[in-house]
């Protein structure tokens, strides 16, 4: 057999041994390219082929594999390979098993998402009703479940907390909304195809009233996003939310009078010899809002089940985050949103900041009266904040006098997508019709802070009720460097307060209030999420001191299991001065960046490998809280520098705005310096070091493959910007590539038709513009639904990489849009990111 093997091999001309023959047999590859050939493969396959052992009785399992494959037919060639491969793919398979094993243990973990304060009948304690969410990988969804509690405090000041025995699961539910006393719950199911939106009213014990409102009258709520809003009125007996306006008419054929009248939208029965064409496209508002087109503002009579639009808003404004304004002296109740114009180019609106939008006033529906619902008076919409060209999030104080609220004025000057936010309030004309006031501003853009002080608010939710006892102080989430904090702010003085510990690493994420009380969640990278209740007590100076205590809670098999995993690891955030000051730069931006820097906590004579990660935006920020994919990562025996380059959130509006016009330099720079600082200190060997970014982090990586050849063993990113030049002609935010390519001033030079010689610009700014230098093995995770950096640009990259001969694994997710956050998709994702580096990075 082994004659016949010769025999075969020796019919290509082949004058070397057994092993550089079969080479040559399988791949039909000259003998002069075995390097180049074998360059490209896992070490141990290169070690396969390239040291053969002195005689074939070393491997005899090898020879018999090869004797038998050839015996045959010249077309089992295809089988051979096949068998070769799945055993040199033996390591690969291995950590596929172990690494999955490992990562079911974070995605298996509950994760608190909301909760929401009943004070108890008895007055000794509160009901805690928390919202937890837990992907669920066989359905590929998310589950919703509700578990409740009772919180108290002992006479001692500690917490006496009792749980539920178990969590109930909540199906269906898009939104879950309690009344203003706690007595009700509002629970609302969106429509799947053509069936009508259900509005549940829950008392006690049963639910109490269902309402169901028909496609006709408008179509699903908005229940995320900047469009969401819902709100009860005072005394509970309307809700006021947003939906989509009913879709606008579309044309019927017939297959034999061709065009068919409209018959009206009453007709139930289906026409089997028509269809119902598409009519005019009309724009939506693009990533995670396909299909919604026209936010509008609706009430419902609880009593009545009664709907009806609010009048007098012109389809010119897409609405949202509704509030009942305080009742004021007269007949007519008002309600105040959210607009955003719309009519002109629709750009995508997640994650985006920059779209410019003012806080209105308008008239409730009078239920039961006999004004006619059908008028359209444009007037009857007053803009409260016309001083400005962003205004969002209102909330009222509880003695109704003000309004206050947040403004991104400076995304929309100067086009960053997100940006430093400022805090304002508006005096309420409580005595007739809602008028225009003053804005008072209450807490301004931070541009350069000082050392270890207040950056700025970086807040993109409140509270519904937001407020302390005293009525004036407002408690928010925000961005400090980069951890998340909580804050207190005077609406009277403007005094910021950070008031979760300054002396941690850790980040604190708030979920609801509790009289003077806060309920909170605080974790790390390397510490699962802790909830904590935080409460006010003076001291000898007087000094308002927040104390916060465990909130000791149930825990499941695999929240043991990952904190096990996670108790060898240490976090520190590091400081790394930037290399190369230019004198032109403010000095907001000439101050260190920060890096995430997790660890073992065990010294080794040599590093463990390194991954850097890079977020998105590029006006985003990664924070020191838990995150079930980076502690996946560094549980598998990685270090990571997680890094916030300039331009992240969190460190003054200086930085943030160094960046605009620079991306692809000055990013990329603050990046490799990390390395370098990171190196320098010891804290990672230079050969083992692989770079994982999604979106603008894509970017970041492919450019750093490109820029760098030598610096990263492996690179790994998700829906990755790769090429401006494309993606300004195929995304939702085509502005996006204008503003961070040119700064500022590519405000001005937007249009829908770039010319060659802009176009030329965006080329030279991009990962493409480098493609030709990397050697890096790269993974590609994309999603085939995204709208903010479509499938394309990473397919393109991919492409020319293997044009040029480069390792690449593409992995396409049909149904993803930009975050590739599926429960699945999630969970491929990353098991391959950990292998991929295993892979090429031991």
């Amino acid at each position: 057999m082994v004659a016949t093997l010769q025999r075969r091999l020796s019919q290509c001309g082949c004058e070397s041994n057994l092993y550089e023959m079969l080479l040559h047999y399988l791949t039909k590859t000259p003998i002069s390219k075995y390097s180049a050939f074998t360059s490209q493969l896992p070490l141990q396959s290169q070690l396969h082929f390239l040291k053969p052992p002195q005689s074939s009785s070393q491997h005899p399992s090898l020879l018999r594999r090869c004797v038998g494959v050839f015996s045959g037919m010249d077309g089992a060639g295809v089988g051979a390979l096949k068998e070769v491969a799945a055993n040199l793919d033996a390591f690969t398979e291995e950590e596929y098993v172990s690494q999955s094993k490992v990562y079911k243990n974070f995605t298996s973990m509950s994760t608190v998402d909301k909760a929401w304060i009943f004070k108890s009948s008895s007055g000794r304690g509160s009901h805690v009703m928390f919202s937890i969410g837990q992907p669920n990988l066989l359905a590929n969804k998310r589950k919703k479940l509700m578990l409740s509690s009772v919180i108290s405090k002992d006479s001692d000041g500690g917490l006496n907390v009792e749980w539920a025995p178990f969590p109930i699961e909540v199906t269906g539910a898009s939104l879950m909304v309690p009344s203003p006393s706690g007595s009700k719950l509002l629970v609302v199911r969106n429509p799947e195809n053509d069936s009508p939106t259900h509005f549940e009213i829950w008392g006690p014990f049963q639910m109490e009233k269902e309402i169901r409102v028909p496609q006709s009258k408008h179509g699903s709520v908005y229940a995320d996003g900047w469009f969401e809003g819902i709100s009860w009125s005072s005394d509970e007996s309307a809700i006021a939310y947003v939906a989509e306006e009913p879709s606008v008419h579309k044309p019927s054929f017939s297959d034999t009078a061709g065009y068919k009248k409209d018959i009206g939208s009453n007709s139930t029965d289906k026409d089997l010899n028509s269809w119902k064409g598409q009519g005019e496209w009309e724009e939506d508002w693009g990533e995670a809002y396909s299909g919604k087109r026209q936010p509008a503002l609706f009430v419902i009579n609880i009593n009545s089940g009664d709907v009806r639009a609010v009048q007098g808003i012109a389809r010119s404004l897409s609405v949202g985050q509704v509030v009942w304004a305080p009742t004021t002296k007269g007949l007519h109740e008002y309600l105040v949103f959210v607009g955003w114009p719309s009519d002109t180019r629709k750009f995508g609106m997640k994650y985006c900041y920059n779209r410019p939008c003012a806080i209105y006033a308008v008239m409730a529906p009078l239920f039961g009266s006999e004004i006619k619902d059908d008028t359209d008076d444009d007037a009857s919409v007053i803009n409260l904040t016309q001083g400005t060209s962003s205004a969002f999030l209102p909330r009222f104080t509880p003695d109704g006098k003000f309004l206050v609220f947040l403004s991104a004025k400076t995304c929309v000057d100067t086009g960053a997508h997100c940006a430093t936010n400022s805090l304002h309030k508006i005096e309420w004309n409580t005595e007739g019709e809602p008028s225009p006031a003053k804005i008072v501003d209450l807490v301004p853009v931070v541009m350069c802070p000082e050392d270890g002080c207040f950056p700025g608010i970086y807040c993109f939710d409140v509270l519904s009720k937001p407020w302390l006892s005293d009525g004036s102080t407002m408690i928010i989430s925000s961005i400090w460097g980069s951890t998340e904090v909580i804050l207190s702010v005077n609406v009277l003085s403007g005094k910021v307060t950070r008031i979760t510990p300054s002396n941690s690493n850790h980040s604190w994420s708030l979920l609801t209030l509790d009289g003077d009380n806060i309920l909170a969640v605080c974790s790390s990278i390397v510490d699962v999420p802790q909830i904590k209740y935080g409460s006010i007590t003076k001291e000898e100076s007087k000094d308002t001191i927040w104390h916060w205590l465990d909130v000791s809670s149930p825990t499941s098999e695999s929240q043991e299991k990952v904190k096990s995993l996670l108790s060898s690891l240490q976090l520190d955030i590091l400081k790394i001065p930037i290399k190369n000051v230019s004198e032109n730069l403010k000095e907001g931006a000439r101050k260190p960046i920060e890096a995430i820097y997790v660890s073992s906590k065990s010294k080794h004579e040599d590093c463990d490998p390194l991954i850097v990660i890079l977020h998105g935006g590029p006006h985003g920020v990664s924070l020191s809280s838990f995150s079930k994919t980076s502690g996946f990562l560094a549980s598998i025996g990685y270090s990571l520098l997680i890094v916030n380059y300039r331009g992240s959130l969190g460190f003054g509006e200086e930085a943030l705005q160094s960046l605009l016009g620079k991306i692809g330099s000055q990013d990329v720079n603050d990046v490799l310096t990390s390395v370098d600082h990171a190196v320098d200190m010891g804290l990672a060997n230079p050969s083992k070091i692989t770079v994982l970014g999604g979106s603008h982090g894509g970017f970041l990586t492919t450019h750093l493959i490109g820029q760098a050849p030598d610096r990263f063993a492996a690179a790994a990113v998700r829906n990755p910007v790769c090429n401006l030049a494309l993606m300004v002609c195929t995304s939702d935010i085509p502005d996006w590539c204008f503003v961070e390519t040119f700064g500022t001033p590519g405000l001005s030079s937007y249009t829908e038709a770039p010319s060659p010689k802009l176009l030329s610009v965006f080329h030279e700014k991009s990962p493409i513009s480098h493609v030709l230098k990397v050697k890096t093995p790269t993974l590609f995770l994309l999603g085939a639904k995204d709208l903010r950096v479509p499938v394309t640009n990473g397919i393109q990259f991919a492409r020319a990489l293997k044009e040029n001969g480069v390792v690449v694994k593409v992995i396409v997710f049909p149904e993803d849009i930009h975050p590739i956050n599926r429960p699945q998709s999630d969970f491929e994702s990353f098991v391959n990111i950990g292998v991929w580096f295993k892979k090429y990075c031991k």
